[in-house]
């Protein structure tokens, strides 16, 4: 409080402490005896200082025992439970003589732990170890029955130490039985001993401490004996009688309240500006008829600077202090000045707060989604009816589309109307969803060409904006709106669309205040559709990179009947695929992958995999040899993509499933590199999840994969899908897998197409967060009428008799004109087989899509196609089997190798 009654009163203290210097001196010389108000607060914080440092150091040595104490206890128990849970303990209990294997082994734990004994004992409680040989056979001194039931305890006895702090704790053999007790613990007095190690260090901290008290207590006293500048009570009285006189002749209002709310003095300006009633001092600041705001602030001694407070007609500037800051009495100081000719000044910054309010809300309300059109529906939802009673948004069609807007100045301006909001339902605006073109003397079209915000004030003037559509206009006015403001969507330095606002119900038009608010709120709104612009455009065109990498249309085969459904992320695509990849022998393989991670990188990886497992595929290889060659490749890609100084973006962390189902077999084969297990949904409805050796995710390297087998009845359903299915911000995978189960159990008849929509109306979020691939395959079998099958005997005269059978089998299935060809493969493959291979040697005919023929041996080494020379005798067959059939090759199994060739049907 700067006022003038704050520079009289220092003034006049100046003036008299100038006038007595002597006095002033001689009450220095006995500040600090017991006679003055120095000297008595100087024995009195003596006092106190020397209690609290008692108290502090008593504080301290129980909290230094309690310390030692809880220290020992857990020191025993920690101790305890390590040598019971040690290697060799429970095999020395068992063994025929504990105390020789565990006394010396007892010792040396003993000495390293720093405690004075570590006792194993029987459930009997007999010692088989003791630091005290003569105590080795008996009976332990303490509670052991907790300890038995597989409990801890912890507890203080009188042992042969003397008084121990212990712990016992139990050692349990293979079944979890208690099969003996290790207990380990302290000597008290060693608990103490800690002790008296801290009391020097409590001692000289509480010496410390009351020197530092004594010295502070000096200064006190030293500071009071400054500002009461050594006068006596006839001075003080003085002293008040000037200041009485300078409180009254300010003209700024004072007015000092105490610690119960009651006022305790006010000067004659304060009684004028608050006209306060002749009773004042003495009552409560509630019943003074005060603004309610004021008398709060009064009663509430907190600080205020330059409030301003209502007083009838007035307006009063307030400061308020409260004097209990630095020691004084309880209570608080308040200055009042009028400013009454500051009303003006404060209605027009309400207006303005309002208006700032106004804008940090639109700032929280619009832009919360990265969508185009949400956004303009949350700026056309957030102005009516706050600024607007209608608002309508017209956006270029590019923006909606996520591309660039037109250059201004490209002609005519069409718009689609992207949202539209006001207080009533009927009013004659274009339809939403409407594309309009905008003719150039129009506000939208000349505020879209111009880039300037344009306000029809009165409407029913008609000055150009109805030349869009007269009778549209005539309904306008005759509906009520009467002013229009057309605001251009502007973000750096692009015009995205028009935004309008209109008013019927709110007389006032719109004016230039108006308009400066307007173009605010659209520049922010602007900022936010260009940002989901440019998310719309990258999200576009990374899910079109995504899908084209995806299969768009599933191959023919007969073994499974396979329906599948792909969801990108709302945020952003990712690394999720899946593919349906016909083998040899009728087989079909079962892909699904996930890359972890989202954007044009993850997609772009997604498809290098997905091709690598076309490619390797075509080998023929189990699904664990498969997968180790990914893996190796992933390895090489990130090798190669590593940047010099480490931030390559890297693959690892893609996982991948691949399945392959024989229908002939029933048999499917699966291995799975860090993903998810399949779901497995029985013909019965019954489901179970198949166990899976799990092997880590591509690109880590160093541990193999494991390909495990399960027999698939017919009608069986496999249910492939990546970890965002069952795992999301809100579900962990437990929670998951457990509602994937109870969407796939009953319902046997379902198909796969009906499998997929149950599912994912069962987990489908909202708003995934992460890519969703999923893929459900119904079992075929094959029947025994379509594979023929036929044991050969390693004997060359043996091909004309299994040829002739499989002529026999052929003319069963209608493909006599095929037999010709088909012998004469037979006849090379099996007398290679014979020949360079070894027993058991087998032929397998199968009739699907195309004429499979298979002949298997137990021999590793794969024939190789040659071009012979007209000087050789041998080396054609297989060149001739490669001409006669579609598609031959060689796959290697566990038993050996399988030559397969496939001749379309007629």
């Amino acid at each position: 409080m700067a006022g003038p009654f704050g520079r009289s009163w220092v003034s006049s203290v100046r003036a008299l402490a100038d006038r007595r210097p002597s006095r002033r001196r001689e009450r220095a010389r006995s500040a600090l005896s017991a006679r003055t108000v120095a000297g008595q607060v100087f024995l009195l914080q003596a006092v106190v200082v020397v209690l609290l440092v008692a108290a502090a150091v008593v504080a301290l040595v129980l909290q230094v025992r309690g310390d030692s104490e809880s220290e020992a206890r857990n020191r025993s128990v920690a101790v305890a439970e390590s040598f019971a849970r040690s290697p060799g303990v429970r095999e020395a209990l068992e063994g025929p003589d504990p105390t020789a294997e565990l006394q010396p082994i007892t010792e040396d734990v003993r000495k390293a732990a720093d405690v004075d004994f570590v006792v194993v004992m029987d459930t009997r409680g007999i010692r088989f170890t003791h630091p005290l040989p003569e105590q080795i056979g008996r009976r332990f001194v303490g509670t052991i029955e907790p300890s038995l039931a597989g409990r801890v305890t912890v507890e203080s006895v009188h042992g042969p130490l003397g008084e121990e702090v212990q712990a016992v704790v139990p050692v349990r053999g293979d079944g979890g039985e208690v099969i003996g007790l290790v207990s380990a613990g302290l000597k008290v007095q060693n608990v103490a001993g800690e002790l008296n190690q801290h009391l020097p260090v409590i001692i000289g901290t509480g010496a410390g401490a009351l020197a530092l008290g004594t010295v502070g207590s000096a200064l006190i006293s030293r500071r009071l004996r400054r500002q009461t500048h050594g006068l006596d009570p006839a001075e003080m009285t003085k002293m008040y009688e000037h200041h009485d006189a300078v409180l009254h002749a300010v003209r700024e209002g004072v007015l000092i309240v105490g610690g119960d709310g009651r006022l305790l003095l006010a000067n004659d300006e304060a009684r004028r500006l608050l006209d306060l009633p002749e009773d004042a001092e003495g009552r409560h600041v509630d019943d003074l008829g005060l603004d309610p705001r004021t008398a709060q602030l009064l009663a509430s001694g907190r600080v205020a600077e330059d409030e301003v407070h209502s007083a009838g007609d007035r307006l009063l500037n307030v400061n308020h202090m409260p004097t209990d800051r630095d020691g004084g009495p309880p209570g608080s100081v308040a200055t009042l000045r009028d400013t009454t000719e500051l009303r003006a000044l404060s209605g027009r910054a309400d207006v303005a707060r309002k208006r700032l309010k106004l804008l940090y809300d639109a700032g929280v309300r619009v832009g919360t989604t990265l969508d185009v059109e949400r956004t303009a529906e949350e700026l056309a939802e957030f102005a009516v009816p706050r600024f607007a009673d209608y608002v309508t948004v017209d956006l270029a069609e590019p923006v909606l589309r996520g591309e660039d807007p037109k250059p201004q100045g490209s002609g005519s301006h069409p718009l689609r109307r992207a949202a539209a909001n006001g207080i009533r339902e009927d009013a004659p605006f274009y339809r939403l969803g409407q594309l309009i073109t905008f003719v150039p003397r129009t506000p939208q079209g000349a505020g879209f060409d111009t880039g300037r915000a344009i306000v029809e004030a009165d409407m029913a003037a008609f000055r150009g904006w109805q030349t869009q559509d007269p009778d549209r206009a005539r309904q306008i006015i005759a509906f009520g709106i009467h002013s229009m403001m057309s605001v251009p969507l502007r973000a750096r330095g692009d015009i995205l669309g028009m935004a309008t606002f209109w008013r019927s119900e709110k007389p006032e038009p719109f004016d230039e205040e108006d308009l400066s608010l307007a173009e605010e709120l659209v520049a922010r709104a602007a900022v936010c559709i260009d940002n989901a612009r440019r998310y719309t455009r990258e999200h576009t065109m990374a899910v079109t990179l995504q899908r084209s990498l995806l299969p768009r249309n599933l191959p023919e085969q007969s073994a499974l009947e396979v329906a599948y459904r792909y969801r990108p992320a709302q945020a952003g695509v990712g690394g999720d695929w899946f593919d349906v990849i016909p083998l040899p022998g009728a087989r079909v393989a079962l892909v699904v992958g996930d890359v972890v991670g989202h954007g044009l990188h993850a997609a772009a990886t997604m498809g290098r995999l997905r091709t690598a497992v076309h490619n390797f595929s075509t080998l023929d290889l189990p699904p664990d040899e498969l997968l180790w060659h990914l893996d190796e490749l992933v390895a090489r890609i990130d090798l190669g993509e590593e940047a010099p100084d480490g931030g390559g973006a890297a693959v690892t962390g893609a996982t991948c499933l691949y399945a392959v189902y024989d229908p002939a077999s029933r048999r499917c084969a699966m291995a799975r590199a860090g993903h998810p297990e399949p779901a497995l949904v029985h013909p019965d409805g019954s489901v179970e999840f198949p166990e899976l050796p799990g092997g880590p995710p591509l690109g880590l390297g160093g541990l193999p994969f494991e390909t495990a087998e399960v027999h698939l009845p017919e009608g069986s359903r496999l249910v492939l899908y990546t970890d965002g299915l069952v795992e999301n911000r809100d579900r962990d995978i437990g929670e998951g897998l457990a509602l994937l189960r109870r969407s796939l159990t009953g319902q046997p008849d379902r198909t796969p197409e009906e499998t997929c929509e149950a599912v994912l109306d069962a987990l489908m979020p909202e708003r995934p967060s992460d890519d969703i691939a999923l893929m459900v395959a119904r079992t075929r079998v094959l029947s025994s009428a379509e594979v023929a099958q036929w044991d050969v005997p390693s004997d060359p005269a043996a091909v004309g008799r299994v040829r002739a059978a499989a002529a026999e089998r052929m003319a069963e299935w209608g493909l006599e004109e095929m037999a010709f060809t088909t012998e004469l493969i037979l006849s090379e493959l099996i007398t290679n087989a014979i020949r360079y291979g070894a027993e058991p040697i087998r032929l397998r005919m199968i009739r699907d899509r195309n004429l499979i023929c298979e002949v298997s041996d137990a021999s590793s080494t794969s024939p190789h196609l040659r071009r012979a020379a007209t000087t050789d005798e041998g080396g054609r067959g297989l060149f001739l089997v490669a001409q006669v059939a579609e598609r031959w090759g060689t796959r290697y199994t566990a038993e050996g190798k399988v030559i397969w060739t496939e001749q379309p049907l007629p």
